[in-house]
């Protein structure tokens, strides 16, 4: 461990399980005495293409050569990304800290795998890369999820509960000194799944799904999922979604709207009853992801939880680049060679300092 004082010149790159893009952020990141502070100067979200999302989308059918080979050309294109994105930017950086693309998530059996090599990233855009910050902390008996609650912890400990809505809802929060946090359901991912069906990529705003009606039957069937009895560290991947949420809703005639309705009373309800149950008196919720800009789901959040906690929806650079910001601090950690995998958020045997380092040649 380090006291060394220091600005990090960080390139955080996210993409998450809604397949939306690729996220850039350049933070500094600084720590003075013991507390971290951050400004994200510049920022970008790199949209897929509709033939590279149904690609990524197919890589969990890839055989073993296709998906390796897939691998280093998606960490070809992060690094052509990154190289382009820093020279239009002219921006100095220490190194870049790579989330990669998820492709494979099963702790059960000590499996999680992103995709995104690191050394191709590293020579493609001639930077340091730190990336895959999962898989040792499964090796460790771990969930390797989720990973962003060492940030909520460390930049945004004025809030009492971080939430963010991305393809999967998580959730990360201080109980008796420790943190802990887990993916509480299927948020964008569910949202976009459905909407998909008539060709839109999102329900903007949440405008679709405000129009219809609740499915009671619909809604009682996807509460009922045995995940959301079980006790953390728990986390969420899209093979549980598409063997247990997909046969749900594919097998509920109903509208559109009303599908995504339901869908959207079926999330603020699993999160409403997650803050519900720590019985913490008015605390204050920060909303980070997508789903903050679903002003319907956000609205029935709001009625769910008046009684209980202050909802905050931060200005859009925190909205859109929180994950990417965590995961530049996350190679900052990895760097002074600190802690930035909780045990008593992943179930791990030990706090971890994971990450790999490519250096390009």
């Amino acid at each position: 461990m380090t006291n060394i004082s220091k600005t990090y010149k960080v390139i955080g790159l996210m993409s998450g399980t809604s397949l939306d893009g690729l996220d850039i952020a350049y933070c500094h990141i600084k720590k003075d005495q013991n507390s971290w502070s951050f400004s994200i100067l510049k920022t970008e979200s790199v949209d897929y293409d509709t033939n590279f999302r149904e690609e990524l989308k197919n890589t969990v059918n890839l055989n073993p050569v296709a998906l390796l080979a897939f691998h280093n050309r998606y960490g070809t294109w992060l690094g052509t990304q990154v190289k382009r994105f820093m020279d239009q930017h002219k921006v100095d950086v220490d190194f870049i800290s790579s989330h990669g693309h998820t492709v494979f998530h099963q702790p059960e059996i000590g499996l999680t795998y992103q995709i995104g090599s690191g050394q191709h990233i590293a020579n493609t855009c001639n930077q340091k890369v730190i990336c895959d910050f999962r898989t040792n902390d499964v090796a460790l008996g771990g969930q390797g999820a989720p990973l962003v609650p060492i940030g909520d912890e460390l930049l945004f400990k004025s809030y009492d509960f971080c939430l963010n809505l991305g393809g999967i809802s998580n959730i990360s929060f201080d109980q008796n000194g420790k943190r802990i946090a887990y993916d509480i359901a299927p948020a964008n991912m569910l949202l976009n799944y459905i909407i998909s069906k008539i060709n839109l990529a999102y329900d903007d705003r949440g405008q679709l799904s405000e129009t219809g009606t609740l499915n009671q039957k619909l809604l009682t069937s996807l509460n009922q999922l045995d995940y959301y009895q079980e006790s953390y560290p728990k986390s969420l991947g899209y093979e549980w979604f598409a063997e247990k949420i997909i046969p749900i809703i594919e097998n509920t005639k109903d509208s559109i709207e009303n599908l995504l309705h339901t869908s959207v009373y079926h999330i603020a309800e699993q999160i409403s009853n997650v803050i519900k149950q720590t019985e913490k008196q008015k605390s204050s919720l920060l909303i980070t992801g997508g789903g903050a800009k679903n002003d319907f789901l956000i609205a029935v959040l709001r009625q769910k939880l008046h009684k209980f906690s202050t909802v905050v929806i931060p200005d859009e650079n925190i909205i859109d680049y929180k994950e990417a910001l965590i995961f530049a601090f996350m190679g900052v950690l990895k760097e002074r060679n600190e802690i930035n995998c909780l045990q008593s958020v992943t179930g791990a045997k030990k706090d971890s300092s994971s990450g790999i380092v490519f250096h390009p040649s």
